[in-house]
């Protein structure tokens, strides 16, 4: 009897104890696993693309994860009527024509096609690609505000009236200055402090825009002879004047955007 109860508390002993190794160990076991279980991440990745228009100042975001755009403000009408050539014409303006020098060297490169873009400046042979209309469009607006003053075909006249001689040309424009010696010498202006960038009476008609002519004159040449100055003074081939709206319309501009690379 005494054996028998004996044998019962050890065997309920034994059970008690295999239980609370059993308990110890499931719960070692869940502990574990829930220590060591990688918690499940969702990565939500947004795709922001840009779509430009076509004013190097202006361009609009959208996000392939929402339904609405944030823009920027829509650019004002201009007189030439495409937002490509606004900021040429707000430095001229204002009277700005540092930066419209700039602006309009920049414009040219990019005009001119991709392989001047990629290299920086233009050779005299990529001079044909400029379209027309953009290069007659720059000098209208050179002209319009410099009172006639300023402009590529400004410049062609004043060329052909000194029988198309550069060196000539350059001193009637005051890219080159007269030094202080015996004979008459000339040198030329050095960039960009010694040119003139204000619009007065003592300008010399033709001083603006500047075309880099130190690696020879073939670039201002085949600029002066594009068909957009098909005449001296930049005119329509039947001498009535084209407003700038006029000419926009004619035909689309090209649509390219533009770096900064303002070398020529």
């Amino acid at each position: 009897m005494a054996t028998t109860s004996l044998q019962s508390l050890h065997t309920q002993s034994l059970l008690r104890q295999n239980h609370h190794h059993y308990s110890d160990t499931h719960s070692s076991s869940s502990l574990h696993s829930s220590v060591f279980l990688k918690p499940t991440t969702t990565t939500t990745t947004t795709t922001i693309s840009l779509s430009y228009k076509l004013s190097p100042a202006h361009f609009t975001l959208f996000s392939t994860t929402s339904s609405s755009a944030a823009t920027t403000t829509t650019p004002a009408t201009t007189t030439s009527g495409n937002p490509v050539f606004e900021l040429l014409e707000k430095h001229l303006a204002s009277q700005d024509f540092r930066q419209a020098d700039e602006e309009t060297r920049r414009l040219i490169i990019v005009l001119a096609g991709e392989q001047a873009e990629k290299r920086g400046y233009v050779f005299f042979s990529e001079v044909q690609f400029i379209p027309e209309e953009d290069l007659l469009t720059m000098d209208k607006l050179w002209r319009q505000y410099s009172d006639g003053k300023f402009g590529y075909s400004v410049q062609k006249k004043i060329w052909e009236k000194q029988d198309e001689d550069f060196s000539n040309f350059f001193r009637k424009v005051g890219w080159m200055k007269k030094l202080d010696t015996e004979m008459e010498q000339y040198n030329y202006r050095a960039f960009p402090t010694e040119f003139i960038w204000e619009l007065n009476d003592d300008t010399p008609a033709g001083h603006l825009p500047l075309t880099n002519a130190l690696r020879g004159t073939q670039l201002l040449k085949y600029i002066f002879k594009h068909p957009a100055f098909e005449t001296a003074d930049g005119e329509v081939s039947d001498g009535e004047e084209q407003s700038v709206s006029d000419i926009m319309s004619a035909k689309p501009l090209s649509k390219k955007l533009f770096s900064t690379d303002y070398s020529f």
